[in-house]
């Protein structure tokens, strides 16, 4: 990738226009464009001061690994403005090539392999089945789920949470036509993420019939979702075979028990035949009346982290085969970030003793 494309990378993940970019940095929004294009070569003294603008470092420009990414497919799509789209492309990709190349450090570069089940389905209901077959293929039993994108990560998805936009939930696209990636908004409730991030798991893992539209789709890609994080023996467990109606503090509990919103949980009792579906818009109705169809009643459940890239980026900084400013780069962040924050998450441990 040369500079001129690493340029228009980092101008569109930080939305500007060529005419923003061009004040920030003292030049013509014809000179950003030859950058671009290709045209011209910045100056060392632009350099700078492009990375100043786009808030990089400089060794950005120079990055010497290239990520080709697939067309992505987003949630809420349609609600989401051309250049946003551009801009959280440009975000999963710089991410990720952070990540690749901390990869190649210790050559851990785990692969993605489809399971070995039955993936095909004809009805809603073969949700049901393919969920319970994934889980049993990743070994995960029927219990909580405690990190999803741990999971994820073991069987070879590289997880991204990023700044995204205001309509942004999750995406799932394919680097270098063989590794499955994902990325989810920052600074959501962890229920919506989570479910989010298992419905793009289902448009990964489903074979779909060809004459189903899109919006079947949706539908198929949610109920797997919601059968992945609560299948179907264990929603008969924690609910019953029949119920009138699910009390709140008991929709509260099972939220935080399994990552999923209460409102989630009352479309699986539905989805299941635990609840009718005149039932299920009673609750729904109650929920929407009280306005917790924005904003859940209770304490929210916490957001999910990568910690991957953070924990192969320390091990080589420990093992002194990067320098501090190669760490830095790999994470993303300026060199004071990156200790001001190693400092506030590791201030309460003891200094060791070595014998």
């Amino acid at each position: 990738m040369s500079i001129g494309e690493r340029v228009k990378g980092a101008r569109q993940r930080a939305g500007l226009s060529l005419r923003d970019l061009a004040d920030k940095v003292g030049v013509s929004a014809q000179a950003i464009s030859k950058y671009e294009r290709g045209l011209d070569i910045p100056s060392s003294s632009v350099l700078l001061q492009l990375a100043k603008a786009l808030n990089v470092r400089v060794e950005y420009f120079m990055r010497p690994i290239k990520v080709t990414l697939s067309q992505p497919s987003y949630r809420s799509h349609k609600s989401l403005s051309v250049k946003d789209q551009d801009a959280i492309y440009h975000q999963v990709q710089d991410w990720l090539e952070r990540y690749l190349s901390a990869e190649t450090l210790y050559g851990e570069k785990s692969s993605f392999a489809f399971p070995n089940i039955n993936r095909k389905i004809t009805t809603l209901e073969g949700v049901e089945r393919v969920a319970l077959e994934m889980r049993e293929a990743w070994q995960l039993g029927l219990d909580p789920i405690d990190t999803l994108i741990s999971v994820f990560e073991a069987h070879g998805i590289r997880m991204g949470v990023v700044e995204g936009a205001d309509h942004f939930d999750a995406m799932l696209l394919w680097a270098n036509a063989s590794i499955p990636v994902m990325a989810v908004k920052k600074n959501v409730p962890g229920d919506r993420q989570r479910l989010n991030l298992a419905h793009e798991l289902g448009h990964l893992i489903l074979e779909i019939p060809e004459n189903w539209d899109e919006k079947m789709e949706e539908k198929a890609a949610y109920r797997f979702g919601a059968a992945f994080l609560v299948p179907e023996p264990t929603a008969f467990k924690e609910l019953g075979e029949r119920r009138s109606r699910l009390d709140l503090y008991e929709l509260h509990l099972l939220k935080h028990r399994y990552g999923i919103s209460m409102q989630a949980w009352i479309y699986r009792a539905q989805d299941l035949g635990i609840l009718s579906s005149q039932a299920a818009i009673r609750q729904f109705r109650m929920f929407r009346a009280n306005g917790w169809h924005r904003e859940e009643p209770g304490d929210e459940y916490p957001s999910e982290k990568t910690v991957r890239l953070e924990q192969m980026v320390t091990r080589a900084l420990a093992e002194e085969t990067i320098s501090e400013s190669r760490a830095a780069e790999l994470l993303g962040k300026p060199l004071h970030q990156f200790w001001q924050e190693a400092r506030s998450k590791h201030d309460n441990l003891p200094l060791p003793v070595y014998p």
